[in-house]
């Protein structure tokens, strides 16, 4: 008996012509195609924040977040997670991500390593990956070699596994205790999962990791108050980010940033609760580092 073709190597017939077309008709039936990923990731909401608590849990309790793919689902876990320290404040080993082939994978292709189920393995071990850990295994079809061995690497030493595919019934999605499996359905290239499927991956990684952060008290508004200003930018982002907080004048916001290193959550609680930097940031520890509680801190405190 054949093998099923995987939902992601399957044939798109609403493109089967596209080789005939001009640009514009090109770039308007990849747009069509776009236009159903946001809807396949909305479906898979419920399990999306049921990862979100997940992850919450684990690195309230000392763990770190794992991604681990191959090809461009290895990259864009790669990518997420290196965007986490800049972003929030982060320390680079909160969020991991693993790559089949390492990091020269990340611009050119290394045969077979996606293939081997014993490597994910290895790399899990270099980083001492342990039960309070939680991995989060990527791959549009859900079947690559390389992930199904780290989670069930992970699944052996008790941590929890999540799974993100293209495909919901797909082998990554039993090993999962949480399956994430954005439908996207067949790609405008027959088995060009960079596109859809990779789109949705990112979609949905995004809200992984956002989410979590958010949680955790990265964020306070919708304000990155734990970004890292380590350019003119960021460092403009971060004097906007006080003085609009705390409505205050952009001298006012980086003199206080001056005094704390340029943390801007240090430096809104110094301006809203009248504090020093070493007052501020220690109620923010005995907080979390969450900041709406910290304040809260400071209203309780003024009421008695």
């Amino acid at each position: 008996m054949k093998e099923p073709i995987p939902v992601t190597e399957s044939v798109n017939p609403r493109t089967a012509h596209i080789d005939r077309a001009d640009a514009l008709t090109i770039a308007r039936m990849i747009n069509e195609e776009d236009r159903a990923v946001p809807q396949a990731v909305e479906k898979e909401l419920p399990a999306i924040a049921a990862a979100i608590d997940a992850i919450v849990v684990a690195m309230e309790n000392g763990g770190r977040l794992f991604y681990v793919g191959a090809g461009t689902s290895g990259r864009l876990g790669v990518l997420d997670a290196g965007e986490c320290p800049p972003t929030f404040g982060t320390d680079p080993s909160l969020v991991v991500g693993l790559i089949a082939g390492g990091d020269r994978a990340l611009r050119t292709a290394v045969e077979g390593a996606e293939d081997s189920t014993t490597l994910c393995e290895q790399q899990l071990r270099e980083y001492d990956f342990c039960a309070q850990d939680i991995l989060c295994g990527i791959a549009a079809s859900g079947r690559t070699p390389y992930v199904l061995g780290g989670m069930r690497y992970a699944r052996s030493l008790g941590a929890t596994v999540l799974s993100l595919t293209c495909a919901p019934d797909s082998p990554m999605a039993a090993l999962a205790d949480i399956s994430i499996a954005p439908a996207v359905g067949p790609e405008v290239i027959a088995g060009s999962t960079r596109m859809k499927a990779g789109t949705a991956q990112k979609l949905v990684l995004n809200m992984l990791t956002t989410g979590a952060m958010i949680r955790r008290g990265r964020v306070y508004g919708n304000r990155m108050v734990d970004v890292q200003p380590t350019n003119q930018k960021l460092i403009g982002r971060a004097e906007r980010i006080v003085a609009e907080v705390c409505r205050c004048p952009r001298a006012q916001a980086k003199a206080a940033l001056s005094a704390c290193d340029y943390h801007p959550k240090v430096a809104i609680l110094m301006l809203l609760a009248n504090l020093d930097a070493a007052s501020a940031a220690e109620r923010l520890a005995s907080c979390g580092g969450q900041l709406h509680q910290a304040l809260d801190e400071r209203t309780d405190t003024a009421q008695h």
